[in-house]
């Protein structure tokens, strides 16, 4: 007996004497989505903490072009997404082994595509010689690049029904824009996104409320998430313990916001707004108005909205939130900024030129790469 009792100590022993496994990663994180979440959710399987270095707007703009959000911004989302632990503001461009000696990483963490300087050098090839860094796979069916590719061209295939649903189909100015499977590179070139159960569960952190927990749900779009959401849903969490968000399908949100919105469809707005560390719960395909049916099977107990007022019901003229607010159930709260979707895709479509100009450089970059991988290794 005495034999196990000493073998079950030495055990615990040991796991209070292991390392803590620091993972280091970096970027621009520009328009954050899904496809930066899931690659930071990889990286933090590989070890115990997660640092992530955020550049600045200075240096974007010198290797990569003018970034969408500044970097306040971008720091603001970042610290957001539920698998962060510590975000490092203005991290260099670069990264090096001073870099991860610095915040004591063990290694760094990298999607499988490549990230370059102005000059086409390697951003990784330091900790890469030294072995101190690892790779995952990158998201497929979404980019930065393409995000602003489907604002500047109005593009409506991310949300197609039917047997079309997940085609993409040739644009004449889509090969600068990468909003098609013809665009010619493999990492800005738009592929098909595929949802899948797994990734839902991946993304979802499958906790229920704990008993007596002050249910609080929202609803909308919430489509290309930037700090305007994050102000609302921080403010709507601090409301309660458990914070369900309910989100629109793609025809209705067309129906009340117009044009070609959402940029986003609904399987991209699932995993962004569950990527968010305020949010307990997504409701896919939530109805617009807010129903008692819907109430009652959430035992809600707070509805939120933010201070912009809702456009009734276009089919029956109802008020969406009729039923909470007839239960005084409903509040309004302030997000603390002025941001807003449209206003993102005023600040690209302003800046069209200088996008367009940064996404045809950038593809020029990654194909060069491209072809010289190719001849390295056709000479060994």
């Amino acid at each position: 007996m005495s034999g196990n009792g000493n073998s079950s100590e030495a055990g615990a022993s040991d796991n209070k004497k292991r390392k803590q496994v620091r993972v280091w990663c970096d970027g621009c994180y520009d328009m954050v989505h899904f496809g930066h979440a899931n690659s930071l959710r990889q990286a933090k399987a590989l070890g115990d903490y997660l640092i992530v270095g955020v550049h600045t707007d200075e240096e974007i703009t010198q290797h990569k072009g003018p970034p969408v959000f500044n970097e306040q911004e971008r720091y603001e989302m970042v610290r957001a997404i539920k698998w962060v632990d510590e975000v490092v503001e203005g991290a260099p461009y670069v990264t090096t082994l001073e870099t991860l000696d610095e915040y004591n990483s063990d290694f760094c963490v990298h999607g499988n595509d490549i990230t370059t300087t102005a000059e086409g050098v390697d951003t990784y090839q330091l900790v890469k010689d030294a072995g101190r860094y690892k790779e995952v796979e990158r998201t497929q069916g979404v980019s930065t690049t393409d995000l602003v590719g489907r604002m500047l061209l109005l593009t409506r295939e991310h949300f197609r029904r039917g047997e079309r649903e997940y085609t993409l189909e040739k644009d004449e100015h889509a090969s600068t824009l990468a909003t098609d499977s013809q665009a010619r590179s493999p990492w800005t070139g738009m592929s098909q996104f595929l949802p899948t159960t797994r990734k839902i569960q991946q993304f979802s952190e499958g906790k229920e409320p704990q008993p007596g927990a002050k249910i609080v749900y929202v609803a909308g779009a919430f489509d290309v998430l930037h700090p305007g959401h994050l102000g609302f849903l921080k403010a709507a969490r601090a409301l309660g313990d458990f914070l369900i968000v309910g989100l629109h399908t793609d025809p209705c949100v067309n129906m009340y916001k117009g044009s070609n919105y959402p940029i986003m469809n609904l399987h991209e707005r699932t995993l962004s707004v569950l990527a968010c560390k305020y949010v307990s719960e997504v409701v896919i395909g939530a109805p617009y108005l807010v129903t008692p049916d819907l109430l009652d099977h959430f035992n809600v107990a707070v509805v939120a909205h933010g201070q912009a007022i809702p456009p009734n019901d276009p089919v029956t003229g109802d008020d969406p939130y009729a039923e909470p607010k007839r239960r005084g159930i409903f509040q309004t709260v302030d997000s603390g900024s002025d941001l807003t979707t449209q206003k993102m895709v005023q600040r690209i479509i302003a800046k069209r030129l200088e996008f367009e100009a940064r996404n045809e450089a950038k593809e020029k970059k990654e194909l060069a790469i491209i072809e010289a991988l190719k001849k390295a290794n056709n000479n060994v």
